[in-house]
């Protein structure tokens, strides 16, 4: 490796080329993202670019709140020179169980008292929102018309890699197999380097790479999205969730539908439960071939909230992962946080909420908003 670095970053998906940007504006020194693949190589690769504010926790309406601020300007704050359009579609929630229509009632008195914007529609509003949409077994759904997607999301991964660059961060391409107490990096071709302050944002295999400093409960859970061929005709505007039947769709700026089994069965079957979906649901997709499935990981906290946290005894090794499949739509207000964490200041509310200690022993707040 050539040279010692002030902060090393290991991991070039979203979070950690956001953590690298929001450092590099403090001034930190020399900046080292190590990535053994290619920018966005992993999860953030393959995701489909949505934020949303509806959240079922506090902490998760915060930081989407705060992330959705900064990336109603991302192209003029990244200086992006590719267009980062963020189509605001909206999301709806639909229920169709009493008991989940009350938890949307308690999600959006949340919300709204975070100043998002959601609200609970009745059936005939939700056929309103989404024409096609049956709602004869619907109990009620929740709505926000801001929530959207960005229609090119690996765009957003490139443009933050290229505002870092710009700032003086150097992206290399090296596996970072451990960090040890030092703090120290280790490579698989077996060199090292020492770092004032090291950031791992590995997903799932943060857990192994600072094994040698704590225990993290990080767990790989597969997923996949099943994807059609572009579709001229718009026929899904706004993405429905139907949490009670585990699905979730969208059509995409491109034309492509996207459709999910949220239980994550057997992709075959997987497959099947979505046409049966479609089929009482939204039946103007039901001759939309999903032909293309493309597969990825979530790395999982018992609670299904992330870590965010420093893990060695100096405070010098921080870690951001376990975000759930949704790092995406957190990533500028991840990477504030962590900014704040290396330059030994408190990153204040909601951070206090994603220590890593907080698994042992205690009642823990479980999202219930993973899709």
């Amino acid at each position: 490796m050539a040279g010692r670095p002030d902060v090393a970053v290991v991991g070039a998906g979203i979070l950690g080329l956001a953590a690298a940007f929001h450092i590099a504006e403090r001034g930190a020194g020399r900046i080292v993202v190590y990535e053994r693949e290619g920018i966005g190589a992993g999860a953030s690769g393959v995701q489909p670019g949505g934020v949303r504010q509806q959240w079922a926790t506090r902490v998760n309406c915060l930081l989407a709140r705060r992330a959705l601020e900064f990336y109603r300007h991302a192209a003029e704050r990244l200086d992006s020179r590719a267009p980062l359009r963020f189509d605001a579609c909206g999301y709806l929630f639909v229920a169709h169980e009493p008991a989940t229509l009350k938890r949307l009632h308690a999600d959006v008195a949340l919300q709204n008292e975070l100043a998002i914007p959601s609200r609970i529609v009745a059936t005939g509003q939700a056929a309103d929102l989404v024409p096609g949409l049956t709602v004869d077994a619907i109990a009620g759904a929740s709505w926000c018309g801001e929530d959207g997607y960005f229609d090119r999301p690996q765009a957003v991964v490139e443009a933050f890699a290229e505002a870092a660059r710009r700032r003086g961060v150097e992206i290399e391409r090296a596996e970072v197999t451990a960090v040890e107490p030092g703090p120290t990096l280790r490579f698989a071709d077996g060199s090292r380097t020492d770092a004032e302050a090291v950031v791992v944002t590995a997903g799932a295999g943060t857990a192994r790479i600072v094994r040698s400093l704590t225990e993290l409960p990080l767990e790989r859970e597969e997923r996949s999205v099943f994807l059609s061929e572009p579709i001229t005709e718009r026929l899904l505007e706004p993405l429905v969730v139907a949490p009670d039947r585990h699905f979730a769709a969208k059509q995409l700026a491109d034309g492509r539908v996207l459709a999910a089994d949220l239980s994550e069965p057997e992709r075959r079957v997987a497959r099947a439960h979505i046409r049966a979906v479609v089929s009482e649901l939204l039946p103007r997709l039901e001759f939309v071939t999903l032909a293309l499935v493309v597969g990825g990981t979530y790395d999982m906290t018992p609670d299904a909230h992330g870590i965010v946290d420093a893990v060695d005894r100096d405070g010098r090794v921080v870690v951001a992962a376990g975000f759930d499949g949704h790092g995406f739509m957190l990533a500028p207000e991840i990477g504030r946080g962590v900014a704040a964490i290396v330059a030994g200041e408190d990153p204040g509310s909601p951070f206090e909420a994603l220590r890593a200690d907080r698994f042992a022993g205690v009642s823990l707040e479980r999202e219930s908003r993973v899709i």
